[in-house]
């Protein structure tokens, strides 16, 4: 051990001699302790937030999407074969767009409505795995026969907020196609409800229903037509770089977006989100780190005549800054390593502890805090803490060696 470590050592064990300078050095550890803790916390449930909407997202949405310039397309079961044999693309599925308002017997409701193929939309996405729609384009919809009324699957919220149960007749009320320059004459069907979905996401559940794709076709008067085409790939990091080989491969007037550009401004505000937390509660930090400093500036003038005799023995001034920075960065790395513990701790507290009763109107489909605590940011947390309390100790450190041994001896 090098001496200035030696000393620095016997200066934190030593007694002072004044009791104020330990209360600083514990305020100090004690604020370092409750910054790390509070940023770990923080920074780990906002990270699982972000990770558990991900997923909840792409739970009811596609990885990219396909669409023409020119609105509606045919030949899309040829461009869905070509898709397929791009490596790294999963599946692809057809759909079509129909805007419109669902009534049933206790309300209305706007809702997207979506055609899909069954036989594919599942492999795509997967809240519609089990989902059953007959082909019923053929039936004539009859009022008094509800058997040829075609099928329709709700999101739960939405089926909730008008009312209704599997078997119930509701009609869909479509703005239809533009007869005229002047007037769009609207189209109204009756359907079937044949079941629900929950993705997890209110938005989702609380919008969107599912019909056969032909009955949405024969509803716009479309023909073999569709919207686009939803694409799902094995890895979700690389859907924009295959979603830029759907593009080299089909060109214009096709275009595609990934599941990042059709979610961008979410997740760029979840990101604005943490960077903000992490600047603020590091001014717990850095408050904690101005005591430290505060702490060894007293502690420097409590140890002219040591100092001085220090130089007098040869001490150079780099010895002597190394001694009170030794001396403050043991006290904030006592600070970040009990700021640590206590946060890992708190985060598997909360990881498990059951928040449904506490928080059943707030946070949707949830029963406990979606925790994620990524090696990245402790890592990231940790060399934040040292670094501030490293600066918080150079100023002192410069002011204990800039000491006068002759001066310091004669007015000590």
């Amino acid at each position: 051990m090098s001496f200035e470590y030696f000393i620095g050592g016997r200066y934190l064990r030593a007694r002072q001699k004044q009791a104020f300078i330990t209360l600083i050095t514990l305020l100090s550890i004690a604020g370092i302790t409750v910054g790390v803790m509070a940023l770990i916390v923080v920074i780990a449930v906002m990270s699982g937030f972000e990770d558990d909407l991900k997923t909840r997202i792409l739970g009811g949405q596609s990885h990219v999407v396909l669409k023409h310039e020119g609105g509606a397309f045919t030949g899309y079961r040829r461009i869905i074969e070509e898709i397929e044999r791009i490596d790294g693309v999963e599946a692809a599925t057809p759909f079509n767009n129909v805007l419109g308002m669902l009534r049933s017997k206790s309300g209305v409701s706007p809702a997207m409505i979506k055609g899909i193929d069954p036989a594919t939309a599942g492999r795509v996405i997967k809240t519609l795995e089990d989902v059953s729609l007959p082909d019923t384009s053929n039936l004539t919809n009859l009022k008094d026969n509800f058997s040829a009324a075609p099928a329709i699957v709700l999101g739960k919220e939405l089926a909730r907020n008008l009312g209704i149960i599997e078997g119930d007749i509701i009609s869909l009320v479509s703005p239809g196609e533009m007869r005229s320059s002047i007037v769009k004459i609207p189209v109204m069907k009756q359907f079937e409800v044949s079941g629900f979905i929950q993705s997890g996401m209110y938005e989702f559940d609380s919008s969107f229903a599912y019909i056969h794709l032909k009955d949405a076709q024969k509803i716009l008067r479309m023909g073999d037509s569709v919207t686009g085409i939803e694409v799902r790939v094995e890895d979700i990091y690389k859907a924009r770089k295959i979603a830029e080989k759907i593009d080299d491969k089909l060109g214009r007037p096709f275009l595609t977006q990934d599941w990042i550009q059709m979610n961008q401004k979410l997740f760029q505000a979840m990101k604005t989100e943490r960077r903000v937390m992490f600047i603020i509660l590091s001014l717990t930090i850095l408050v904690a780190a101005f005591s430290i400093a505060s702490s060894l500036i007293m502690m420097v003038m409590g140890k002219i005549r040591d100092i001085a005799i220090l130089k007098a023995m040869g001490s150079t001034n780099q010895s002597i800054r190394k001694i009170f920075v030794f001396n403050g960065m043991v006290t904030g790395l006592i600070g970040t390593v009990l700021g640590l513990g206590l946060g890992i701790l708190l985060c598997t507290i909360l990881k498990h502890y059951d928040i449904s009763n506490l928080t059943k109107n707030i946070y949707y489909f949830t029963t406990t805090l979606p925790v994620k605590l990524e090696i990245l940011d402790v890592v990231l947390i940790i060399s934040a803490a040292l670094v501030i309390c490293f600066l918080a100790t150079l100023y002192p450190a410069h002011q204990a060696a800039k000491l006068n041994p002759v001066d310091a001896i004669r007015y000590g």
